[in-house]
């Protein structure tokens, strides 16, 4: 008897589509973890360095999103070449001290995210229908938890919806940029690096923060490490391919979007110190002034899209972290009380909002050597990684970002105690 052949894989299913139609459904895991550069922090260090210093940290933006780049591109590599994310291989491969140490900080800065998230759809919500930041805070914290609850009808619905987000996220801040006069030699100056003042290593420090989140390193990681399985090398490096382009489009579209804002704010606002776009609203209130009703309103919606979206998206990446590290899961409404709770104190303290969301960002700064030491460790380890093991220029230029972030905290630390 003539033996049967095998049936095709699930990755020779998707070939045999085609090339466009057979690569769509591979996108995505990017677009998911892309949320967390276009959160309600992105908005609000943008803004206060756009107002404060004009296009001069437009340098700043440009290379925290290069990094960006980098480091979600190993991010997804990890978790294809491994079948594990990265929290699970730390927990694997590191002692069990250093993992402790690792988990603590990372909770700490999923709170410092949630903090950001929570807040900025509290702010749109009240810019939009005047709701109390209290109750606005609430309610993003609950529709976080419908948005995650599209989870339990497969991982694709859940990309949709948040690719949608995305658009919207997307659409508002260009559709700013194309009603504001931008003066084109000021910013082309703003991409040569310089600072201008103590205060813009803050606002450095926050963009970088805001824009290589470290939850969203452990989150990717998690996203393509049982998403289509490979059976082979060869399998393996046609997903990776398609996983540098999913990379490549998330991230250049939120590096749009961060410049967008950056630009918007500097051309509205002028530079012009402490001026009327210290906090999100008082921005809201300038765009309605210089452009009128409806650029307020977009950039309103896109800040509760913003909000929205990377509130679930922080909730799933927390949820990641406790099951890598700790090896076990909390129901999601426990978990996202616990991270509900100090951005639900802070708004009723009557912590100043914006402020508390450019700090956020400067606590995730601190977080990210934390995430990215580990990565390149990991990745370059062909005990690890085996035939997608980083290649030495590889390793090099992720061993300069981290090098580069760690150099950046140490610059705020000494500025912050002098």
């Amino acid at each position: 008897m003539t033996a049967l052949a095998p049936p095709p894989t699930p990755v020779a299913r998707l070939r045999a589509r085609g090339r466009v139609r057979g690569g769509l459904p591979l996108l995505g895991p990017a677009f998911v973890a892309g949320i967390a550069y276009v959160d309600p922090g992105n908005f609000a260090t943008n803004a206060a360095a756009g107002s404060s210093t004009g296009y001069r940290l437009l340098w700043v933006v440009v290379l925290a999103n290069a990094v960006a780049v980098l480091v979600q591109s190993l991010s997804a590599k990890v978790g294809l070449a491994t079948g594990q994310d990265l929290a699970q291989l730390c927990r694997r491969h590191f002692p069990r001290g250093v993992v402790r140490g690792l988990w603590l900080q990372a909770e700490l800065v999923a709170m410092a995210t949630d903090l950001a998230e929570v807040i900025g759809g509290a702010i749109a919500l009240r810019l939009l229908f005047g709701l109390p930041l209290l109750v606005g805070g609430a309610l993003t914290g609950v529709v976080a938890l419908g948005l995650l609850a599209l989870q339990r009808r497969g991982y694709r619905q859940f990309e949709l919806v948040v690719a949608g987000l995305f658009a919207v996220i997307l659409l508002g801040v260009l559709a700013e940029l194309l009603l504001v006069h931008v003066d084109p030699g000021a910013a082309a100056a703003g991409l040569v690096p310089g600072l201008a003042g103590p205060d813009s290593v803050l606002l450095a420090t926050g963009i970088l923060g805001a824009t290589v989140m470290p939850h969203a390193v452990y989150l990717h990681s998690a996203l393509t490490c049982d998403r289509v399985a490979a059976v082979d090398a060869a399998e393996r490096r046609h997903l990776l391919r398609h996983q540098r382009i999913d990379v490549g489009i998330a991230m250049g579209l939120a590096g749009a979007a961060n410049l967008a804002m950056l630009v918007v704010a500097a051309a509205v606002f002028g530079g012009g110190g402490a001026g009327p776009a210290d906090s999100l609203p008082a921005l809201h209130d300038g765009l309605g002034a210089a452009l009128g009703p409806l650029a307020a309103d977009a950039f309103a919606v896109a800040l509760l899209a913003s909000g929205f979206a990377s509130s679930g998206v922080g909730t799933l990446s927390g949820q990641v972290v406790m099951q890598g590290f700790a090896g076990r899961s909390v129901p999601l409404v426990l978990r996202r009380g616990l991270t509900l709770a100090p951005a639900l104190l802070a708004l009723a303290l009557g912590a100043e909002p914006t402020r508390a969301l450019v700090l956020s960002q400067v606590v995730l700064s601190f977080g990210l050597p934390f995430v990215l030491v580990p990565l390149v460790l990991l990745t370059r380890r062909p005990d690890v990684m085996h035939e997608l093991v980083n290649r030495p220029t590889t390793t090099a230029l992720a061993a300069c970002a981290t090098t580069g972030v760690v150099v950046v905290n140490a610059v705020l630390l000494v500025g912050l105690a002098t």
